[in-house]
């Protein structure tokens, strides 16, 4: 179970977004230990690097160290190990790790950077500074879970807005809409927006769906107000921008206040980071299959930025994100290292 070691570490020191220090610090010892070249950036990322950096393809490896608030006592379990990022996004983190340690040798016609970022689960403020800081790698890989034997070739955009409204307190039985009753107005109308815009289209990778994240009012005796959030997935074709134009026409008098924004994205299949990946997974017996993910990833912020053939892959199953009983099946993880493992000498060819 020496291979289980690394990703037990990860899992044994907590780290949600903003707190990864400790967990950053684990990582960079044991990628030393591991032949790499490891540091930390200014953002608080980890980059370990191997290979040649004056020869053949830059290949980054892009997972996160970050998880969501939780505790979930590490430990196996019939044949699973459970730890909350066992599956987001640890897992697929220390499969990088590994992978590239165990093919180091045949990687000296290439450079591999493992990165483990930070704040992906929040504002992906460490891919946001990888995409403003890093040159562009000529392939890259995203670690999130995919399962094994799949390949996640594209992700939803995100658009999220805040909403606050304040007015002068008045009696309920008064002729003037209320903050809450406005707030409602705003949201029937992105609802109705929505609506209209997915009018004959089908699949939820297609479609624009909104949520509503929060809904809280509040008065103090002389006012009264509402605040809310809407979290709105993207598809491919609708820019945030144009979200935002609809939604400011709607607003009437309310405040908007808009987080950064990541549009939709989707890989090519015919790239070599995708061949790789296939011909590894069929060589390790499996039949790889293709998916789209209605979330968002780093993936959404780096990929339009560095602008070469990209996808995600890991070990996981990405239903099990973020749940209490969060967890890897252990098998699944050996074999992602071994699909990665296979992937990386065929790129480094």
């Amino acid at each position: 179970m020496a291979d289980l070691a690394l990703l037990e570490g990860l899992l044994s020191i907590p780290s949600p977004s903003g707190q990864e220090a400790a967990a950053g610090a684990y990582l960079v010892e044991q990628m030393a230990l591991l032949g790499f070249e490891a540091t930390r950036d200014e953002a608080g990322n980890v980059l370990g690097t191997v290979g040649n950096p004056g020869a053949g393809r830059t290949i980054a490896l892009l997972g996160h160290m970050d998880t969501v608030p939780g505790d979930i006592p590490v430990r196996r379990e019939a044949g699973r190990l459970y730890g909350r990022g066992a599956v987001d996004a640890k897992g697929p983190l220390a499969a990088f790790v590994l992978a590239t340690a165990r093919v180091a040798p045949q990687l000296a016609n290439c450079q591999v950077q493992v990165i483990g970022a930070v704040e992906e689960e929040a504002q992906s403020r460490g891919a946001r500074h990888l995409a403003r800081s890093m040159e562009a790698p000529d392939l890259a890989i995203i670690g999130e879970p995919s399962q094994w034997d799949g390949i996640t070739l594209g992700y939803k955009g995100i658009l999220r807005a805040d909403y606050r409204l304040e007015q002068p307190g008045g009696h309920s039985a008064g002729q003037l809409a209320g903050p809450a009753e406005q707030a409602i107005g705003f949201w029937n109308k992105l609802s109705a927006y929505a609506a209209a815009y997915n009018e004959g289209r089908s699949g939820r990778f297609e479609t624009l769906d909104p949520a509503l994240g929060d809904l809280n009012t509040y008065r103090d005796g002389l006012n009264e107000g509402v605040t809310m959030v809407t979290l709105s997935r993207l598809p491919l074709g609708l820019s945030a921008a144009t979200l935002k134009g609809e939604m400011e026409t709607w607003r009437n008098g309310a405040r908007l206040e808009f987080y950064p924004s990541d549009p939709a994205v989707q890989a090519d299949k015919n790239t070599p980071v995708v061949r790789a990946l296939l011909r590894a997974i069929r060589g390790e017996g499996g039949r790889p299959r293709f998916k789209l993910k209605t979330g968002t990833s780093d993936m959404n912020v780096v990929g339009p930025v560095w602008n070469c053939p990209v996808v995600a892959y890991g070990p996981g199953d990405s239903r099990l994100d973020h749940t209490p009983h969060e967890h890897i099946l252990v098998d699944e993880f050996r074999r992602a290292v071994d699909v990665l493992s296979r992937a990386l000498v065929l790129l480094a060819a």
